[in-house]
């Protein structure tokens, strides 16, 4: 995405997948029932265009927006999450497109009619890998509500990845050392290589002493042992906070999830006649033995590493044991070195976290880590701070809100877009969040 040719190319895609998630979804689907975790379909993707609009348009050019009056609905700042449910507040569908492909057809002319500056290549960038966050929340929000799941190339992919014959890797050994973490600040490359969010900067040395991290992500044949052995029942796995999660009443979502005082299981999971089944998307399936554990809280990571007598990487540790960045070497942001291969991880919403947890060799790290990008977001123990010398980017609302009272989560999901993620990107995902794609790896204590 450095040249105006790649810029346009992933801004055509990431409009056609945020107007197709629009799209396939019923007049009574668009009317989502209040969620915590969600958005109005309508909002997220007003939203987005309000983005490009707000900091490239009105910012560089001074142009006056498209409706004043409805910056303060697609404003996030402006308008709180529960009114964004009110009735009368979000435009029809159809205005809603109208507005969006209008706002995306000023950015495409404007791209291709100006030359492309280093500031201006920053923002585009900025605005478009905004819109594929949202693009990854509405794929989430349809596992949420129970909808049909979106196929973004039909035809395709219709092979699940394999896995190996063991059911897991083991532990990498990871050496002790100094180790490079996050991405440079003031960089004249800014743009373009080291383009960056401001939570990942600035980059600094790290010293660690040597660890083992698992080399797969746990599954469902891990966690069901826990289950099996009264794991949610036991006290004595739980923190504090674990315990009051528990013992407090959840609205998860839709039946039979809605409701529910004191989890036995992960959300999206029921047993029936004997058999333990996921609800994925519209489906109750079988649980896959080899398949991630997805969708289960800090606390229930935490619980689990407790019974495992393991326990959970800190952000440094999860990022030196995916990339290994050390001075004097050339620095990588993937696992597997600079260059995306989507084809390396389960990202872009392609098999939504539906492969062995062994799958995909070809991308594990130099330590032999496997799916460190893409399958699921990870809990961390790290508490989601900013780092020394952090400075607020151009959009002030990215990381300063959530700093203190959320954890850091590490290497994007199954719907996250393979243009966006990279080893030192941080999400922050408050510790009681289930709805969102996460699972996670543990350490030998």
């Amino acid at each position: 995405m450095n040249d105006k040719q790649s810029l346009i190319l992933e801004l055509k895609n990431s409009q056609q997948k945020i107007v197709d998630l629009t799209n396939t979804l019923s007049d009574d689907e668009l009317t989502i029932p209040y969620h915590k975790g969600a958005n109005p379909p309508l909002w997220e993707i007003g939203h987005s265009a309000f983005f490009f609009e707000l900091f490239i348009l009105n910012a560089l050019d001074n142009a006056d927006m498209y409706d004043p009056s409805m910056n303060p609905v697609w404003d996030s700042f402006n308008i709180d999450h529960e009114d964004r449910w009110n009735p009368g507040v979000i435009p029809s569908k159809e205005s809603t497109l109208e507005y969006i492909n209008t706002t995306y057809k000023t950015i495409l002319a404007r791209i291709e009619d100006n030359e492309l500056s280093q500031q201006d290549l920053y923002l585009y960038k900025y605005a478009i890998f905004h819109q594929n966050m949202h693009v990854e929340s509405l794929i989430w929000s349809r596992q949420t509500y129970g909808y049909k799941k979106m196929d973004f190339n039909p035809g395709e992919n219709e092979s699940t990845p394999v896995g190996t014959d063991q059911p897991s890797l083991g532990d990498a050994e990871i050496p002790a050392g100094h180790y490079l973490i996050g991405m440079p600040a003031d960089s004249e490359n800014f743009a373009t290589d080291d383009f960056a969010f401001d939570n990942e900067k600035p980059r600094f040395e790290a010293e660690l002493d040597s660890f083992k991290i698992s080399k797969t992500l746990v599954s469902n044949r891990e966690f069901l042992e826990f289950i099996k052995d009264g794991g949610y029942e036991k006290e004595e796995l739980w923190s504090w906070g674990g315990k009051k999660w528990l013992n407090k009443e959840h609205n998860f979502g839709i039946p039979p999830e809605k409701q529910m005082l004191h989890p036995q299981h992960p959300v999206y999971w029921k047993q029936e006649n004997g058999q333990w089944l996921e609800r994925y998307f519209d489906q109750w399936q079988p649980i896959n033995p080899d398949y991630p554990v997805m969708h289960v809280s800090f606390f229930e990571a935490e619980a689990f590493c407790n019974w495992a007598d393991r326990r959970l990487p800190t952000e440094y540790e999860w990022e030196v044991a995916a990339l290994g960045n050390k001075k004097g070497q050339v620095f990588k942001k993937l696992p597997w070195g600079n260059t995306m291969d989507a084809g390396k991880a389960d990202l872009d919403g392609t098999y939504v976290a539906h492969v062995p947890v062994t799958a995909y060799a070809d991308g594990e790290s130099v330590f032999g880590c496997r799916q460190m990008l893409g399958t699921a977001w990870e809990w961390t123990s790290s508490q989601y701070l900013p780092y020394d010398g952090f400075k607020i980017d151009m959009y002030p609302f990215m990381s300063t809100l959530q700093f203190g009272y959320h954890k850091v989560t590490k290497g994007g999901s199954c719907a996250t877009s393979s243009i966006l993620t990279r080893g030192t990107y941080r999400q922050a995902y408050l510790p009681n969040r289930t709805d969102v794609f996460v699972g996670f790896r543990t350490c030998a204590k």
